[in-house]
């Protein structure tokens, strides 16, 4: 008697959003991620690569290397990922507006963003500096700037939904909405967002990224219960693409970024942090990321090679 093995299907899907002005998709799965023997993943997960708008003298040298022609020019960065790297869309950070470090004005942010908006042909995404207030400010003017282009904007949290969502709403763009990584947070601020006006199919869930060794466990548990609850239960408020901010926190690790001088058995750390960015990458393509937002180069062209490799 051949063997057979058991599939569970559901009639239920995550939303399928659209980025940008072009054909570009994220979402729309009936299965848990990669289980294509029980169901379809129409859109494959993408990749978004990360750009700051100053020069991040702090980053491990290990990183920089390889970006130092761009590292100074947002717009030569975003072109290179997007030309060299096979970025899907670009994560445009906008760190220089936090009123605690360089508090660049709306003006600059604005000035930024539309420069590399207007030189690249893939969905950008764009992110302040998470602090409250300011970043409210920065989106409305960033959300004004950008009509017609649906950026995603945020992130929006619970202390600030209502401007950044009132701004997506106003100008038609999508929100990346941030909560603690925890599942009743997630589909909470969903709802809110959803009560204010903002479009179901226009919001992507950031539940908060943990890297390898630093939550990564608790980061994988969370998504994948978000998942279940969008697949299995039909929970509406939970079936919203899901977005992994890997990079960032990556390279926060000591791990990731100790030289091998300070700590020689743990090897060279160009290596040892490519590694550590592509572990927690593909591990939260497992537990069901829509979109994983990268920094290395290598690491972005390895985890690449595994996304057509599980859908192959």
């Amino acid at each position: 008697m051949a063997f057979e093995s058991v599939k569970e299907t559901t009639e239920s899907r995550i939303r399928e959003v659209a980025l940008g002005t072009g054909e570009l998709k994220v979402g729309g799965e009936n299965v848990l991620a990669f289980h294509l023997f029980e169901g379809e993943m129409p859109n494959r997960p993408l990749i978004a690569v990360e750009v700051y708008d100053y020069y991040p003298e702090e980053w491990s040298d290990a990183v920089k290397e390889p970006l130092a022609d761009v590292l100074s020019d947002p717009v030569a960065w975003a072109k290179k990922a997007q030309d060299e790297w096979g970025a899907d869309l670009i994560a445009l950070r906008l760190k220089s507006t936090d009123p605690k470090g360089m508090d660049r004005s709306l003006e600059e942010a604005v000035e930024t963003v539309k420069a590399v908006v207007d030189a690249v042909n893939i969905p950008v995404m764009i992110y302040g500096s998470e602090d409250v207030e300011k970043d409210g400010e920065v989106m409305k003017a960033v959300a004004a700037a950008c009509e017609g282009k649906n950026v995603i904007i945020g992130p929006a949290l619970e202390d600030n939904y209502k401007t950044i969502g009132a701004a997506a709403i106003g100008y038609n763009h999508t929100v990346a909405a941030k909560t603690p990584i925890d599942v009743n947070l997630a589909k909470q601020l969903n709802i809110l967002l959803s009560n204010l006006g903002v479009d179901t199919e226009k919001i992507l869930i950031d539940p908060t990224t943990g890297a390898l060794g630093y939550g990564l466990e608790y980061t994988y548990s969370v998504m994948e219960r978000l998942k279940i609850a969008a697949l299995r239960q039909d929970d509406s408020m939970t079936q919203m693409p899901l977005i992994a901010d890997v990079g960032t926190e990556v390279w926060k690790a000591k791990e990731a970024k100790t030289p091998a001088s300070e700590e020689p058995l743990w090897g060279d750390e160009k290596k040892r942090g490519v590694i550590w960015e592509i572990v927690t990458a593909t591990a939260l393509l497992m537990a069901g990321a829509d979109i994983v937002i990268m920094r290395h180069p290598d690491a972005i062209k390895a985890v690449r090679k595994v996304i057509d490799n599980m859908l192959s």
